[in-house]
């Protein structure tokens, strides 16, 4: 029987320099997890790790949050301002650690600093084929569309697979 996350001690806190190995290694977890989704052993190539390293220095470590539990760094939520929005980026939680909880606390905690920052709108872009993500997003309150991206491979080396229906029209994904 798995722990939930309430019966086990969560702290949050803001991201240390002294954090950055273990949560390379949770980055690391999402980028192997979208080249599974995708089927894609490129994706994130040359340095898987580089979407973090690019909020760091982007967005500073203010922005960056970690969850740990019993002294380990179990998940991490990233906040990117612009105007009077922000984009929950990344969040991710430790395999190991999953269906817990602290995803929910994570978003909580990040929801909590944007409205008291005075943010208008929060939002969240997974990827299309993380339907997961997608339904726990859903779940917590993210129900507005704002904006579809649609690509076309021009290389064809994408492998597509049939994706949701939107307005009637089917989509690969």
């Amino acid at each position: 029987m798995s722990k939930r996350a309430s019966d086990t001690k969560i702290v949050i806190r803001t991201y240390r320099p002294s954090d950055l190995s273990v949560c390379r290694e949770l980055y690391l977890q999402l980028v192997q997890w979208h080249r599974q989704l995708y089927h894609d052993p490129t994706i994130g190539e040359p340095d898987p790790c580089s979407g973090l390293m690019n909020h760091l220095r982007e967005h500073g470590e203010e922005n960056l949050w970690v969850a740990e539990t019993e002294g380990v760094i179990v998940g991490l939520v990233g906040l990117v301002f612009k105007d009077d929005e922000a984009e929950v980026e990344p969040l991710l939680v430790a395999e190991s650690h999953r269906r817990q909880g602290i995803g929910v606390q994570l978003l909580r905690h990040v929801t909590g600093i944007a409205r008291k920052a005075g943010v208008r709108y929060l939002n969240v872009r997974p990827v299309a084929r993380n339907w997961q993500a997608i339904q726990f997003y859903y779940a917590a309150g993210f129900r507005t569309l704002g904006f579809i991206e649609l690509f076309q491979d021009l290389r064809g080396e994408f492998k597509n697979e049939p994706g949701p229906e939107i307005l009637g029209i089917p989509f690969d994904w």
